[in-house]
This record gives C-alpha cells, sequence and structure tokens, in this order.
C-alpha cells in the first residue's frame, strides 16, 4: 500500500496548493490596501479646508485603497442629511471590508478540514490493512508495516498542512483588523469635519 498517489494524499497536497495561492494573492491585496490613513485624512481635509472639494475627491481617486474610497464617499454625499452621510459611509466601509475579506474563509476552511481528510484516509488505510490481514492467513511483515506507515502518513500530512494554514490565517487577519481600524478612524473624522463645517456655514 503506497500513500504516494492514493486519492487522499493528492487531494491534500491540492488543498495546500490552493491555501499557498490564496494566502499570498489576500496578502498581496491587504498589503495594497493599507496606506498611512493618518496623513491622508490630514491632506484631503486640508484640501477641503480650502473650499476646493474636486481637488479632494481627486486625491481620493488617485489612492485606490479603501480609506480614500470611504472618504470619497462622504464628500460626495456632504450636502445630503447626517442621516444619509452616514448610512452612505457605512455602507461603503461594510463593501470595502467584504472585498477585502473574502477567501479568507476559504483558507480557514482548508485549516479546519485537513487534518480531518488526513484522518479519514488513515482510518481508511487502516480498514484496508486490517481486510488484508483477514483475507490471508499469512501477509509478509512489510506489507502490514507498510500499509500502517502510509496511513500514519496521511494524518502527519493534514496536520502538517492545518498548522501552517492557521498561522496564514491568523496573520491575514491581523492585518484586516489594522485596515478595519484604519476604516473606521478616518469615517469618524471625515464625517465629523462635514458636519462640523456645514454647521459652520
Amino acid at each position: 500500500m503506497s500513500y504516494i498517489g492514493g486519492p487522499v494524499f493528492w487531494i491534500l497536497a491540492a488543498l495546500a496548493v490552493a491555501a499557498v495561492v490564496m494566502f499570498f494573492e489576500r496578502l498581496m491585496e491587504l498589503r495594497n490596501a493599507q496606506i498611512d490613513s493618518q496623513d491622508f485624512i490630514k491632506g484631503v481635509i486640508n484640501v477641503l479646508s480650502s473650499g476646493n472639494e474636486d481637488e479632494a475627491l481627486a486625491i481620493c481617486e488617485d489612492t485606490p485603497v479603501p480609506v480614500a474610497n470611504v472618504v470619497s464617499t462622504a464628500i460626495r454625499h456632504r450636502k445630503g442629511s447626517i442621516l444619509a452621510l452616514r448610512e452612505a459611509v457605512d455602507v461603503q466601509g461594510r463593501a470595502e471590508i467584504a472585498r477585502l475579506d473574502r477567501r479568507l474563509a476559504s483558507l480557514s476552511v482548508i485549516g479546519q478540514i485537513a487534518p480531518l481528510i488526513g484522518l479519514l484516509g488513515t482510518i481508511t488505510g487502516f480498514i484496508k490493512t486490517v481486510m488484508l490481514v483477514n483475507g490471508h492467513e499469512i501477509v509478509p511483515r512489510a506489507e502490514l508495516v507498510g500499509g500502517a506507515v502510509s496511513s500514519m502518513v496521511l494524518a502527519a500530512e493534514g496536520l502538517a498542512i492545518a498548522i501552517p494554514v492557521a498561522v496564514m490565517y491568523t496573520g491575514l487577519r491581523i492585518r484586516l483588523a489594522r485596515i478595519v481600524s484604519d476604516l473606521e478612524g478616518a469615517a469618524t473624522e471625515i464625517v465629523g469635519y462635514i458636519l462640523s463645517k456645514e454647521a459652520r456655514t
């Protein structure tokens, strides 16, 4: 019995490749989504203070990151009611977070099911080994040991996938949490500025 080429082995290998691809794709997008939100907000507010809303919108459009999209939404809805302004910013913020969060759930699922699939392969392998012993009076020791080892390797493979995937998922979640915090801070600051400016006029 050889685990190399067995269906469970190749399923786990495919999951490992998919997890690595998802991780780097998400990592690059999350890295590109991060900017110094404090400096960005200050710059936009300075432009708005001079009464140049179009330039502020242009700055946001030239900075394709979630924080800029939320700030742009607030500027575009500055003439509406307070409720409409807050709702527009909230909707845009949720949309940005959902876009960044996509595929993270898939990575988590891979980390959870990989050891279970490995365990399934191990149990199936041991069942085959028991059936082999039951069907023959004499079974070579090498074949028994080979079957047992091959089965246990599948469980080890599942764990070897699950552990780094859990680390990758946690790292991405930490990055996403920082972006969400920046989004919330930017939304609060730009909405507060717009409301205070409208109150003065």
